[in-house]
Formats: structure tokens, sequence, C-alpha cells
């Protein structure tokens, strides 16, 4: 078991040797430092990650709200089931009001960071 574990350790220090040689990597120390500039302005970024949110919390919602409406449909008149179908038309309306916030929301931390 020891001489595998060594050998998979020499394996890998070999693999990793090979890929630095063959990638043409410098030492750490020898690089310049580079001051690398953001590809996208600060009201870009936030715009994006906005879209990226509210489509996020609508597809949540709407999976909440087929949960539900499911939950309903399967649930027979059995009281514990019908809760549980509100509860996720709860889940699911609290998810499209997160959606409908969250570009007010990302504006005002836009506002305090200044972009």
């Amino acid at each position: 078991m020891f001489r595998r574990n060594v050998h998979r350790i020499i394996t890998i220090t070999i693999t990793l040797v090979v890929l630095a040689t063959l990638t043409g990597s410098a030492p750490a120390h020898a690089a310049e430092p580079q001051i690398l500039a953001a590809p996208y302005p600060l009201p870009v970024i936030i715009s994006r990650i906005t879209a990226w949110i509210v489509g996020l919390l609508v597809g949540v919602a709407t999976l909440f709200l087929t949960i539900g409406g499911l939950r309903r449909l399967a649930a027979g008149g059995d009281p514990t089931e019908i809760e549980k179908s509100n509860s996720a038309f709860k889940n699911a309306l609290l998810g499209y009001a997160l959606a409908v916030l969250a570009p007010i929301l990302l504006a005002i931390v836009q506002g305090w960071i200044g972009g």
C-alpha cells in the first residue's frame, strides 16, 4: 500500500512538471505584476447580475407555483396536502415579489458603492 501511494505521488509530480514545461509557465517570482482592467464598467456588471437574479427568482417561483398546483390537484380533499400546497403558493408569491424587488435592491446597492 505504501508503494502504491509513493507511485501515485511520483506520477502526479511528473505530470505537473510536464504540464508546467509544456505550457511554458515561468516561476512566480519572475512574473511582473500586472494591473488588470475590468472588461465591463460597474453599471453593466450590476445590470447583468440583476437580470440573472431576476431570472433565477422567477424560475424558482414558477417551480413552487407548479408544485403547489400539482399538490392541490393530487390532494383529493386531504387537509394536510392542501396546507402544503398553500405553503408552496405562498413561497411562489414570495419569489415573485423578490423578483420584482431585486432591481430596486440592486440599484440601492449600486448607489452605495458609487456606480
